[in-house]
């Protein structure tokens, strides 16, 4: 029997929730959201009519009423590649930033759906992240720019083309004085080329590398350290201990699809004996890294520096030579617990060379060098952290964009290009554009910065453009167009391309020029097919042990101090961090991200000042409330969200909202934290004051949505209490033996179809919820409908705190249709909408469904979804075109859930039936499988003793929720566990 410690555990959803309030009792009172209205004109609507004479039976044989009228138009001449209605797959690149992801991007007819990561690239392994899933929405966004501008007139690219040729020459004989290039940070080889070719033409012009979020501070820590341009690259896999300092690496630091490989797979236990590695962060607020933590120490941001500097002389301490450190006053470890220090000392030293100290792009230059010197004492370089040269001379420096702004200022700029990027809206300084004689900017769409510019050229997405990119490995990859051009966008290098040398040149012959330059000139072609076949080159970077410089090192800490007075409720502290919705704005118009909840705080639609329990209580302020926050001579007003586990008096906000000009979807959702910033200081800015300001406004949060309220739906103990209690995870529930009420059906024969989810790896990123929506044509519904319990999501990620209220742990859980053999919905359906198949699935047959709600009622997993209204009505002809053909859209009164993506599985029926072989383990993933970074969901046939999925059946953490029911659900779940240090649990 599991121990008493272990069945008393309390989770809880919301501070509402384990309070007991009246507004969570009126919410558990309110489960099921209200009837939709009827629609306008309805004079007898369905409801009433079948509720007026109870025709349900009657009407389940109409199964064919809403077949559309529509009309095909064949093609004149049939492509002999091409089979309609068979999928084609293709590998490409998506590029960010500094870094690529390899992509492999389904086609339907020459129209691409679904992308997922390339099996065979490095960055991704076949594996994605909700950005890289909600690409294809921004594809098809209506509210690309869809012309050429010239001071807000519609004109041509060819009519930019004459206008350029004619600045060219101008900034030609001036050899380049007053011309700049303000770029996004980039890893395009051919981007590299044409900078060259751009300042061989123009010596005198400047180029301003700019990124909103950005890694400048890594950057210059690692070349103060080393003297290097080197960046690092992290082998979590290698690593048994791990302490993050301020560090998101499973979520939104750089590399972070691959840290959450690394990292997963060293988490991954399969029996009592295995070893797992243990994660210690040290954070102001909650990331998913935070959530994933054996210990998280909750510090002020502007602390961690200090937390790094005392661990530097805990570890000297204990005879550790970290180089760079004698500078640092030992007065400094007395503002930090010292359990804190040594006993995360004396892991590191137990484990040298399998370790891993990080710092997150937040914190300053010094501490990214410190960190470096302790990494080097502990002899991990090597071996968990290698370094890599950067390939391209370009690095973020917000000391050129205050330069720029100076000249533009001073009316020495004549000419600026940006190429991509929003610098009016998230700058720390502000641009005045309108004082340059010409400006151009590439993008998307008419953006608050193209609001201002001279020309507005159209940006084609990179699933319609030719290009290249590194991976941050260094893997050379190649971005290739996957349709035409919607709008007759042009990319970055077709753009530059002209800047830089007059030409007006395909994309494809541009990038192909570059690529010549890069392979063996004897067989170009054949390696360029086999290119355009993998979607990159096989590449061996190379690796660099660097020298650490003491001298270096010191000099960082000496000229950044790492030590900062504490926050109080008179000087606050404001912690600026991407958003895990729409990072630094790029994503403010995809409502599949706005609609995906935050992991932490479950909002949707808004961000927050989010704020500890206590830090609320000082300054008045409750959930919904408006406060005014203000940074020196800047401020701005947003609603009030408290969150358990943020440090005190540190007020969180996500960036990336509080667009002005993002689209239909993204204008005026949230508020601009960017405003907030100053040059000196973009993550962590001290002395704010917060106010209470009149109001309030509602946010929309699905944390308590789906509640399932005293169940114990979670289940986690520590590796110890594993080892002592194998089978704790069944044990937690005790209930007699089961007994069915009707005859159960034996499912013995042919597939049958089970998923697994491990709670120990789920680090709760939300990709598989983007993924399902991607995959099966989920509708967006708006904030309004999800503030009403009405979300469509097909898998929802339950997030858990437990323990400490003012500093919990928090547990993940993926929740969707449980497949259950026994299901409840079944028997309460009265026109048989919702069926089983012989293979275990649960189904639904749209066409009967005449909306009763019976089944959603009697579902205890709350995981069916009902279309209230129409939701795709008003969609846009370019949004219909991301529909999935092999999934049916459903209309408004359908009930809908998860499937196991059984057009998946019936694709691969078909396949094995053409091959004439039977389905193998693998030849099927769910579409949040196949997307899940750490491989923490399993899906397969369960008679197959041989698979994954059967193998995860039999691992002694395995459990169902709600097994006392005796629903006999196809889904179940592995215990979570966890590896604390004994010394400071």
């Amino acid at each position: 029997m599991p121990s008493m410690s272990l069945k008393n555990k309390q989770y809880w959803r919301s501070l509402d929730q384990l309070d007991g309030t009246a507004e969570f009792k009126r919410f558990l009172k309110a489960e099921f959201p209200e009837d939709a209205r009827e629609e306008n004109g309805d004079q007898v609507s369905r409801r009433q009519f079948l509720g007026l004479f109870g025709a349900s039976m009657a009407l389940a044989g109409l199964v064919n009423c809403r077949r559309p009228v529509e009309k095909i138009i064949p093609h004149v001449i049939q492509p002999e590649d091409r089979v309609p209605g068979v999928p084609v797959d293709y590998r490409t690149t998506m590029p960010f930033g500094n870094s690529a992801y390899g992509l492999t991007v389904r086609t339907y007819d020459g129209r691409p759906v679904k992308i997922e990561g390339s099996p065979a690239h490095p960055s991704t392994l076949g594996k994605s992240n909700a950005f890289m899933q909600a690409e294809i929405l921004n594809l098809y966004d209506p509210d690309r720019s869809k012309s050429v501008l010239f001071n807000g007139a519609e004109r041509t690219w060819d009519d930019f083309v004459v206008a350029w040729r004619e600045l060219y020459k101008e900034n030609l004989s001036a050899r380049g004085e007053g011309l700049a290039i303000l770029s996004p940070s980039f890893s395009s080889p051919t981007l590299s080329r044409l900078a060259k070719d751009f300042f061989r033409n123009f010596p005198r012009a400047r180029w301003i590398v700019y990124d909103a979020i950005t890694d400048e501070n890594i950057y210059k820590g690692v070349k103060a350290a080393t003297g290097r341009d080197l960046f690092p690259h992290y082998k979590f896999e290698n690593a048994q201990v791990v302490v993050a300092l301020d560090a998101d690496f499973l979520m939104l630091e750089s590399e972070s699809l691959n840290a959450a490989r690394g990292f997963a797979k060293a988490r991954t236990i399969n029996s009592v004996d295995d070893e797992i590695n243990r994660l210690y962060v040290i954070e102001s607020g909650w990331s998913v890294t935070g959530a994933m933590a054996d210990h998280r120490h909750v510090l002020p941001g502007s602390q961690i520096g200090a937390y790094a500097a005392a661990l530097a002389l805990e570890l000297k301490s204990f005879g550790l030579n970290v180089p760079g450190i004698d500078n640092i006053s030992p007065e400094i470890s007395q503002k930090i617990d010292k359990k804190w220090l040594t006993e995360v000392a004396k892991d590191l030293l137990i484990h040298l060379g399998e370790s891993i100290v990080i710092a997150g792009r937040t914190q300053s230059l010094a501490v990214h060098a410190l960190v470096l010197a302790i990494n080097s004492a502990l002899g991990n370089v090597g071996r968990t952290i290698d370094y890599r040269l950067k390939e391209d001379e370009f690095t973020p420096d917000a000391n050129e964009l205050a330069l720029l702004k100076s000249d533009i200022d001073n009316g020495l700029l004549k000419t600026l290009i940006i190429l991509g990027g929003n610098p009016v809206y998230d700058a720390a300084v502000t641009l005045n554009i309108k004082k340059v004689d010409c400006s151009i900017h590439l993008s998307d769409r008419v953006n608050e910065t193209s609001q201002l510019a001279t020309w507005h050229i159209p940006a084609a997405h990179f699933l319609e453009s030719w290009g290249d990119a590194r991976s941050i490995d260094g893997t050379p990859s190649i971005i290739q167009p996957m349709i035409e051009p919607l709008h007759g966008g042009k990319s970055d290098v077709e753009v530059l391309n002209l800047v830089a040398t007059g030409q007006d040149e395909r994309g494809y012959d541009i990038v192909r020029m570059t690529w010549q330059s890069m392979l063996p000139r004897r067989d170009f072609e054949n390696s360029w097919r086999k290119i355009l076949h993998d979607g990159m080159v096989q590449n061996e970077s190379r690796t660099i042990v660097p020298y650490i410089q003491s001298r270096g090192v010191q000099t960082a800490l000496d000229y950044y101090p790492v030590d900062a007075p504490s926050p109080t409720k008179e000087s606050l502290e404001v912690l600026l961090v991407p958003s895990t919705q729409v990072f630094d704005g790029r994503y403010a118009n995809n409502g599949w991200l706005l609609e995906n909840p935050d992991p932490l705080t479950k909002l949707t639609w808004d961000n927050a000042a989010l704020l500890s329990p206590q830090t609320a209580q000082e300054l008045g302020l409750k959930n919904n409330d408006l406060v005014t926050i203000k940074v020196t001579t800047k401020s701005i007003t947003l609603p009030v969200w408290i969150v358990p586990g943020i440090a005190n008096f540190v007020i969180a906000i996500p960036l990336g909202f509080g667009r002005s000009a993002a689209g239909r979807v993204g204008n005026n959702v949230g508020v601009n934290a960017f405003k907030l910033r100053s040059q000196a200081n973009s993550y962590i800015l001290g002395e704010a004051h917060a106010t209470k300001a009149t109001g309030t406004y509602q946010l929309a949060s699905t944390q308590d949505h789906g509640s399932m309220e005293g169940r114990p739906l979670v289940r986690e103990a520590s590796i110890e209490e594993y080892r002592q209690h194998p089978e704790f995870a069944q044990e937690m529930v005790e209930h007699p033996p089961l007994k069915s009420l009707w005859k159960e059906h034996k499912y013995e024969d042919g597939y049958q179809w089970g998923m697994v989810i491990d709670l120990n790896t789920c680090i709760g990123c939300g990709v598989c919820t983007v993924a399902c929506q991607s995959e099966n044509n989920i509708t967006i519904v708006g904030k309004e409908q999800v503030a009403n319990g009405r979300e469509m999501h097909w898998i929802r990620v339950d997030r858990y705190f437990e323990g400490d209220p003012a500093f919990p742990r928090v547990v993940h859980q993926p929740v969707a249709c449980q497949h259950c053999e026994m299901a409840p919905c079944e028997g309460v359906c009265p026109v048989a909408a919702t069926v089983h198949d012989a293979e275990g699935l649960n189904l639904m047959v749209y066409n009967r469904c005449v909306g009763t709600r019976y089944c959603s009622n009697n579902c205890p997993y709350k995981v069916r979804r009902f279309n209230f209204f129409n939701y795709i009505k008003d969609y846009a002809e370019t949004i219909k075109m991301v529909q999935n053909p092999n999934v049916t859209v459903r209309s408004r009164g359908v009930m809908e859930k998860c499937t196991f993506c059984l057009q998946r599985i019936n694709e691969a029926k078909f396949n094995a039936k053409q091959q004439d072989r039977e389905i193998q383990d693998g030849d099927i993933q769910t579409a949040c499988q196949q997307a899940c970074p750490t491989n923490a969901i399993k899906f397969g046939n369960i008679l197959d003793p041989g698979s994954e999925v059967a193998h995860a059946r039999q691992n002694n953490r395995n459990y169902g929720i709600l097994s006392e029911l005796n629903l006999k659900t196809r889904t179940s779940f592995l215990a979570k566990l966890r590896n604390p240090n004994s010394n400071l649990a």
